[in-house]
């Protein structure tokens, strides 16, 4: 699952993004990939490591609602191929 959300530009400050990915690790585990910061700058990563696809989903979703109650918008969102 991929998740891609903007806070529109303020003055002449670029738009803020912020970037959930979940994929699936090697060792039949789960890694939240989340990505912040400026468009077209550099942006800070953070990765989280769940055993179970249930309890890696449900932190990306709660991670979402927390950015959507920030001012952030969905503009982009590609569900897990089954």
């Amino acid at each position: 699952m991929r998740i891609y959300m903007q806070i529109p530009p303020e003055g002449d400050k670029a738009p803020r993004y912020y970037h959930l990915h979940l994929q699936e690790d090697l060792l039949e585990g789960w890694t939240l990939i989340r990505e912040w910061g400026y468009q077209g700058a550099s942006g800070r990563v953070k990765r989280e490591h769940f055993a179970d696809h249930a309890a890696a989903e449900s932190a990306l979703l709660k991670i979402r609602d927390e950015q959507i109650q920030r001012g952030f918008r969905v503009v982009f969102m590609q569900a897990q191929p089954q």
